[in-house]
């Protein structure tokens, strides 16, 4: 797996890990959740790109593939997930694969929160582990950037 690219992004919000609702989110900080997949996996070469603004996660999106030379995105679009058409659209535009990841099972939170506008446009989704969900992201990734050299 070595010389791939993974470009982890995050939404409105995660920018607070650690502070915001301890209790369902956990006490690491993003920059800790960077540092973990760094030190798991040494093999990938990571970017990390957090936005509080759909369009800057949208137009990132968009480089990775355009110049970046990026293997795959893991994505955990915060509240984004939920409502956000033109990240779908930004997505489904896309050939990099995306997995979108969450700290939470969101189907076990509010009503709101059961549903995810981007899930079909992405490659995989994975929730409810905790930090663990974005290093379970990276292996699908791997998963699937395994099968297309194959």
């Amino acid at each position: 797996m070595s010389g791939h690219k993974i470009l982890v992004m995050n939404g409105p919000n995660l920018s607070r890990l650690g502070k915001r609702e301890p209790e369902i989110y956990g006490r690491t900080t993003l920059e800790e959740v960077n540092e973990g997949l760094e030190k798991a996996f040494p093999e990938v070469a990571f970017g990390f790109f957090q936005s509080e603004h759909e369009g800057e996660l949208i137009d990132r999106l968009f480089e990775a593939e355009d110049h970046g030379g990026w293997s795959g995105v893991v994505l955990n679009a915060g509240a984004l997930t939920h409502y956000s058409i033109a990240l779908r659209d930004a997505i489904s535009a896309v050939k990099l694969p995306v997995v979108e990841v969450h700290l939470s099972n969101i189907y076990a939170r509010e009503e709101f929160r059961r549903k995810s506008v981007i899930s079909e446009v992405c490659a995989g989704v994975i929730g409810g582990f905790g930090v663990q969900s974005y290093h379970l992201g990276v292996r699908g990734l791997q998963g699937l950037m395994g099968k297309k050299k194959a």
